[in-house]
């Protein structure tokens, strides 16, 4: 697909990943809703960033756990911009809560790490595949996490979220086809995100230490791959692991 004059919505615009795959989407002539929960000032900061680039950018607001305010995200950025090419689900929440430490996991935690990280997606999936539909395609990428291939990260649930978002990348690959293609990137560690950030220490070590590469994943890295998704003709339904060689060994 020519991302040139494209539209995209990506969900966690302001976090540390989000931000460098609006900057290179941006970079490749596409027009970005940067999409924020709560943090306005930093989103029109990104959205103020992107503009210097070249392109054109704005802050939305949107719950990406509640139907109706999914729906209202993509009709305003339609009203804005008149399609949606690309939809990125990059918003995510997690907790450290150690695996063995079970009872520390409660349901509360449970449902707003789903509710953030697979049910979030669905929403905004449902909510922009119509308009994408109507125009004649479009591009969806999900970010996942190698925590959804392998049992680890900051607790069970978050593993469990990512696992089922990248079954639900294959399903709504089939769902959406031919018209909308559907990918998902699954990272690993990566420092300076709000992710890495509620990690312990010494999970923080092991992940560096454990991959082949002896680093973490290069943020730059997992954007260019997004927009490599968002062009692709010819591939749908997959997950492609960054990680520097962690878990495949």
């Amino acid at each position: 697909m020519d991302l040139e004059g494209g539209v995209a919505v990506v969900t966690g615009g302001t976090g540390g990943l989000g931000r460098r795959i609006l900057h290179k989407l941006v970079r490749a002539g596409v027009h970005a809703a940067v999409c924020y929960r709560e943090r306005r000032e930093e989103a029109e900061a990104v959205a103020r960033e992107l503009e210097r680039l070249g392109g054109r950018a704005a802050p939305f607001q949107v719950d990406v756990g509640s139907p109706e305010s999914t729906r209202s995200l993509m009709a305003e950025v339609v009203r804005m911009y008149g399609r949606i090419d690309i939809l990125v689900n990059d918003a995510a929440y997690n907790k450290w809560i150690p695996y063995h430490q079970l009872d520390d996991l409660r349901i509360e935690d449970w449902n707003q790490i789903l509710t953030v990280n697979l049910t979030g997606p669905f929403l905004c999936i449902k909510a922009a595949a119509p308009l994408m539909k109507r125009q004649g395609g479009g591009r969806i990428v999900n970010v996942s996490s190698v925590a959804g291939l392998s049992p680890t990260g900051s607790s069970i649930a978050y593993a469990v979220s990512k696992a089922g978002l990248n079954h639900l990348t294959k399903c709504m690959a089939v769902a959406l086809a031919p018209e909308i293609l559907v990918n998902c990137v699954a990272p690993g560690f990566m420092e300076g995100t709000r992710m890495s950030e509620n990690l312990s220490p010494e999970y923080r070590r092991r992940a560096t230490q454990g991959a082949l590469l002896q680093r973490g994943t290069d943020k730059d890295d997992v954007a260019s791959l997004v927009v490599e998704f968002c062009r692709t003709d010819s591939v749908t339904g997959q997950t492609l692991v960054v990680d520097a060689g962690r878990v495949f060994h």
